[in-house]
Parts: C-alpha cells; sequence; structure tokens
C-alpha cells in the first residue's frame, strides 16, 4: 500500500504539482485504512463525495499547500447534505441544509472532506464515552479511551487514517484527546474561528480548532480555518501568518508555569516528562518561573456553572418539533416533550441539561450563575497579570494517562476533572495548544500544553516547533498498517 498520507504536507504538495500524484490517491489511501481500522473513529463517510471532488480536482492547479489534502470533520460542524449528528440519537438523521464557514474555507482551499468523527454527545464528556454510536478506542492502546470530546478526530489523526482534522473545544476537548493519542490540538483564541454553523453546547466558549501530525501543519490549517465571518459577532479577523514566528530564536523567551499545573493532582510520570521538558528549555536560554495563580484549584466548579447554564438554554430547541428526533406516540404536546427529550438524549446530556436548568431557575441565577461570571472575570485579571511579566504559560495538558474503557461511566465528575487543567483557558478565551512530548512507562503519550495571549498564537507556535524538533519523537507507534 502507498503511504503519501504519511507523509509531510509540503511532500505531498510537491507530488501533485508533478503529477506524481493526484488527489484520487490520497482519497483512495485514506478510505482503505479506515475501512481496515476497528478505532470506531468515524460516524459517517462521505466516499462517494470524496472521490468526486478530488476527480475534479484534477484538472485543476495547485494553487496552495492544502490542495487535495483530505480532512475528517467532528461531528458536530455542520455540513450540507452530509450527515451531522453530534454523536446522538436526537440527532442521528440530521442532514443539514447548508455548510458551517470553515467547511467553507475548507472547500475554498481545495481540500477534501472524508467524513465526520466521532465524539462525545453533544461534546459532553473527555473520553468520548457518552457517544450514541459507542466509543472510540485509543490508537495507542485500544483498550483506553481517546479522550473527548474530539475523540474521534485526534484518533484517526493519530493512526494516520487522514492527515487532518477538525475538533472543537470548549473546556479542553481537542487539547485533552490531542494529549492521550499524542498528536498536535490547538484551541485558538476565542473568535479566531467563526462558530457559524458549529452546533452549541456552551457558546461563551466554544472554538474550532486543528489537530494534525506536527506544529507546523497544525499552523497551517489554523490559518486556512481563521477569517472574518459577518455572521459570527464574536468573530474577529485579525493578523494571522501563523507560520511566520517558527525557526525564530528562542532564546530569552519567559515562560510562567501556574504552582497548580505541578501540584500533587497531577500523575507522577506526566509531571516527571514535563520537568525534563522544562530543564531543557532552561538550559536553551528560555527563563522560567512559577508562579502563583489565584482560582485555578476552582476552574471545575466555576466551568461546570457556566457552561451547563449555557447548555441547558442551547439544547433546548430540541424539543421534538422543529426538526431531529420527534417521538411519534405522544397523546400531547407535553409528552411529546418530555418523550423526545427524555428518549433521544443520553444520560450525561440530560444529567447536564437538569443541571444547567437548576442552575438557572429563580433565585439560584443570582446564588450561582451570577457569582460565576464574577470569578470568571476574576480568572481574566490573573492571567493578565502573568501576562505583563510572561511570553507564555506552560504546563502539562492532562492529570492522568489515558484509562480504561469502562472505568469512570459511573463517575458524573470524572468527565469535569479530566479537563482541570485546560478549562481554566476556555473561561478567558486564550488560545492553547496541546504537543507529544514523551511516552509514558505504558509507552502512551503524554502532553504539554502551551497558553498564550489573545491572538498570539505564532508565539505558540514557535516555542512548540522548537521543543517538537529538539525531541524528535516517533509517533508511528500509533499506526498499524
Amino acid at each position: 500500500m502507498s503511504k503519501y498520507i504519511d507523509m509531510p504536507i509540503s511532500e505531498i504538495n510537491k507530488l501533485l504539482k508533478n503529477k506524481t500524484i493526484k488527489p484520487i490517491d490520497l482519497v483512495n489511501e485514506c478510505f482503505s485504512r479506515i475501512e481496515k481500522s476497528d478505532l470506531n473513529a468515524f460516524i459517517t463517510l462521505d466516499k462517494e463525495n470524496a472521490i468526486k471532488k478530488a476527480k475534479e480536482l484534477e484538472n485543476l492547479p495547485v494553487d496552495n499547500l492544502l490542495f487535495g489534502i483530505p480532512i475528517a470533520l467532528k461531528d458536530n460542524i455542520v455540513t450540507k447534505n452530509l450527515k451531522t449528528t453530534c454523536a446522538s440519537k436526537m440527532l442521528e438523521d440530521f442532514v443539514p441544509i447548508y455548510d458551517s464557514y470553515v467547511k467553507e474555507l475548507i472547500d475554498k482551499n481545495n481540500m477534501i472532506v472524508i467524513g465526520k468523527t466521532n465524539m462525545d454527545e453533544f461534546a459532553m464528556g473527555s473520553s468520548n464515552q457518552t457517544s450514541f454510536f459507542g466509543p472510540v478506542k485509543n490508537p495507542w492502546n485500544k483498550s483506553l479511551v481517546s479522550g473527548g470530546s474530539s475523540g474521534g478526530s485526534a484518533a484517526c489523526v493519530s493512526a494516520h487514517l487522514v492527515p487532518f482534522a477538525l475538533g472543537s473545544d470548549t473546556g479542553g476537548s481537542i487539547r485533552q484527546p490531542s494529549a492521550f493519542c499524542g498528536t498536535v490540538g490547538m484551541k485558538p483564541t476565542y473568535g479566531r474561528v467563526s462558530r457559524y454553523g458549529l452546533i452549541a453546547f456552551a457558546s461563551s466558549m466554544d472554538q474550532i480548532g486543528p489537530i494534525t501530525k506536527n506544529v507546523y501543519e497544525n499552523a497551517v490549517l489554523l490559518d486556512a480555518i481563521s477569517g472574518k465571518d459577518e455572521r459570527d459577532l464574536t468573530n474577529i479577523d485579525k493578523d494571522k501568518n501563523f507560520t511566520s514566528l517558527i525557526g525564530s530564536p528562542v532564546k530569552g523567551m519567559k515562560l510562567a508555569i501556574p504552582s497548580f499545573y505541578i501540584s500533587d493532582v497531577i500523575d507522577k510520570e506526566i509531571l516527571n516528562k514535563f520537568n525534563e521538558i522544562k530543564y531543557m528549555l532552561i538550559d536553551m536560554g528560555i527563563e522560567i518561573d512559577i508562579v502563583d495563580m489565584k482560582y485555578l484549584e476552582n476552574a471545575v466548579s466555576l466551568y461546570q456553572i457556566i457552561a451547563l447554564g449555557e447548555a441547558s438554554s442551547n439544547l433546548a430547541r430540541f424539543d421534538g418539533i422543529k426538526y431531529g428526533y420527534s417521538y411519534k406516540k405522544a397523546k400531547n404536546l407535553e409528552e411529546l416533550y418530555k418523550k423526545t427529550r427524555s428518549l433521544g438524549f443520553g444520560d450525561e446530556v440530560k444529567r447536564r441539561i437538569m443541571v444547567g436548568s437548576f442552575l438557572l431557575s429563580g433565585k439560584n441565577k443570582n446564588e450561582y450563575y451570577d457569582k460565576a461570571l464574577m470569578l470568571r472575570n476574576a480568572f481574566n485579571i490573573e492571567f493578565d497579570k502573568v501576562f505583563k511579566d510572561y511570553d507564555l504559560i506552560i504546563g502539562p495538558t492532562t492529570t492522568t494517562l489515558p484509562y480504561e474503557i469502562g472505568s469512570s461511566l459511573n463517575d458524573p465528575n470524572k468527565g469535569f476533572l479530566d479537563d482541570i487543567l485546560t478549562n481554566p483557558v476556555n473561561m478567558v478565551g486564550l488560545p492553547a495548544l496541546s504537543m507529544p512530548i514523551g511516552f509514558s512507562s505504558n509507552h502512551l503519550p503524554i502532553g504539554m500544553q502551551i497558553i498564550g495571549k489573545k491572538f498570539d498564537e505564532k508565539t505558540i507556535y514557535k516555542l512548540a516547533s522548537f521543543i517538537e524538533e529538539k525531541l524528535n519523537l516517533d509517533l508511528g507507534g500509533a499506526y498499524n498498517e
């Protein structure tokens, strides 16, 4: 079998330009691998249209680095005439009549959508076990979780089923599965990428971002999906060119490590590997200080209040009337609502809707939600203080290594605690990237998180690329032909 999609995209681009290969060769290779895979990384494949698009591209000039490159989209990103299920029975047969903005940009760059990836239902979870279509297996050990909620996207890139994927990140849902699967995942600045066509979980924190095999390609893909979209009023068109600082000197940079990020909540193997990176950076002339930041230990509680409050509001639209699943035997409107929502949503989603509705009801709004918004502002102030003196914040991405599928299903707090190091970033809208920095004793990937100032993804990519080059890790262990 050919191994074109294992190559860097710069090499693929040269082969396409000189007609050594055609886009159809890449598409066929992806589907061949997917059909042999048992990871359960995809919900819907779009083979017919992918082949059709690849054939059409044969007659067009190769005009950009992403031309003809296959890509997978998380199944909460709307795609015209292609099922978008959010991994839920509620949207099991939903076929949108329009494209998300990121899909429009993918088409503009003549990339080829292979299919829609599995995820936690409505992006609610951190292990990809709440999906109506079953859990995604970790490519490094198929008895373990892939992480979530973008587990399918991370797993299919890690296993070299596709070169690229898009995920969404509300509290760590790109970075956490990227850490578990050994991929590079970026949660961009809030507003950097349009949310038009992203089915909402928590609108003030949701953000679409790229998952790739390496740092450079991550920056290239983020460049492609960023841009002004008038349909998303939170979208801001800022300077891009995210690869521009890659390769520039890192000596003299100043990095901060929050003390909470190296506390005893972190698995020892993860912490030891992170410390190795810290000392390597210090040896290269980078200044690193440990800083105290208030409220980080309250991140999970704060996130639960805000995210679940917004989720209960966003998911109210799924009522059995407008679109999606509808209970057919209802005798009246009340029964239609109750049966549709009780049968259409999974347990985790129902739990989060009920908690969110409670938090927004009557005096609870003042008691919980309004106070949470005040604390969210305090979080912003804490991060602003650190960024007055430092270029970036670094730390581990996760507190634990990937765990057994099925081991946490009865613990409703597990999904939130998994994201304790990642969700503060979503609450303040900062960009953050997870990248692999090594392996555990059982050869499971370990991820490091790099947090930057708003709209300063360039500096994140600068440091990440430097670390990646120095480590030169062999990440091919997840790919078995």
